[in-house]
């Protein structure tokens, strides 16, 4: 794909159903996306699916809680490719339970996957974005990151502070053309989401004032807007599309 007079945007956890979608409008907001992946044999039913849909994005794997992985995509992809000029910080799982059950091993490896990443990808792309005077940070949380949620004492810390990362880089760089953003999702009808039983995800939206869950385009258009030009007087700032379920 021809990267000439386009902006690199690379997207975390890209094959995913927040991912998808926000590969999908970066590129028709004229984007040349790279979409990070962990899995290859879902990684390549993904691309093969996307180019059936007319996409055609490159593709880069690491595991976004090695700091050394990162670095050696990020390397990979600014020889191969070109200097990334947006980061999408997208990628995270869950391992639920009540804390005093929680393993180490369950801790870890949220904490690890949704907050040690986005400093293992920003490590390696902020110098150079700093150099060149430009760049945009989009930090993916969670409605849980700031109300909480039973059962999820990992996932709701690593969200959490997300933010206070976003806040602190947001000031270190701002005179540097670049921008650092959080945008926090409510209940969003992933595959995910859409897999919970019936009664269950009923109970989830009769909290949400909307009446509804969200939908993955909502949340990849808001992503698009603050990856733009017109987006570099924001930064610092969360965002929160929730349908109301969490206001303050």
């Amino acid at each position: 794909m021809d990267t000439q007079n386009k902006y690199v945007a690379l997207v975390t956890g890209g094959t995913g159903g927040l991912g998808t979608d926000m590969c999908k409008q970066l590129a028709h907001d004229g984007y040349h996306v790279i979409a990070n992946y962990q899995n290859q044999e879902k990684a390549e039913k993904w691309l093969a699916r996307m180019k059936e849909e007319g996409y055609e994005f490159d593709m880069y794997q690491a595991d976004v809680s090695d700091f050394d992985a990162v670095a050696a995509m990020i390397a990979k992809i600014e020889k191969e490719t070109a200097p990334i000029d947006i980061l999408v910080n997208n990628a995270g799982i869950t391992r639920d339970g009540q804390f005093r059950k929680m393993t180490p091993q369950n801790w870890d490896m949220v904490i690890k996957t949704n907050l040690y990443s986005v400093f293992n990808c920003t490590r390696n792309v902020i110098n150079q974005m700093c150099d060149r005077n430009y760049g945009r940070i989009i930090n993916i949380s969670s409605v849980n990151g700031q109300r909480g949620q039973f059962g999820q004492a990992n996932y709701s810390a690593a969200k959490a502070g997300i933010h206070g990362f976003t806040k602190t880089l947001a000031m270190e760089v701002a005179r540097k053309g670049v921008t650092v953003n959080t945008i926090y999702p409510g209940y969003i009808g992933t595959d995910m989401v859409m897999a919970v039983a019936e009664e269950v995800r009923n109970k989830i939206v009769a909290e949400i004032p909307i009446g509804r869950l969200g939908g993955t385009e909502e949340i990849a258009h808001l992503v698009s807007f603050l990856a733009s030009k017109e987006a570099s007087f924001i930064t610092g700032a969360n965002y929160a599309i929730n349908g109301g379920q969490h206001v303050y």
